[in-house]
């Protein structure tokens, strides 16, 4: 990077350049979780147990890969995936 005129501080510049960069990547993380979620709800919904236990293991595996890089809270995601393992629990009892 060249050099700037006094007044601006180049790490203040590169740390704009890097929140920048983490909220895209962030945001994408938690479209595609909330999608995950999404799908399995809506197997839920229609009392498909196949399907259910497919999208519960692939939901939860995003929601552990989001927290593991910290797009979101470690105890949310087990927040989630415990009402998720609940809601399939209680439709394969049924």
């Amino acid at each position: 990077m060249a050099k700037l005129k006094t007044g601006r501080h180049t790490s203040a510049l590169k740390a704009v350049r890097q929140a920048h960069r983490k909220m895209l990547r962030n945001r994408t993380v938690k479209r595609t979780i909330r999608g995950a979620a999404k799908e399995f709800y809506e197997a839920v919904a229609a009392k498909d147990k196949g399907n259910t236990t497919k999208f519960y293991n692939e939901a939860a595996s995003k929601w552990d890969k989001a927290s593991k890089t910290g797009a979101i809270h470690w105890k949310a995601a087990a927040r989630k995936k415990s009402r998720m393992a609940r809601a399939a629990n209680k439709l394969a009892a049924a």
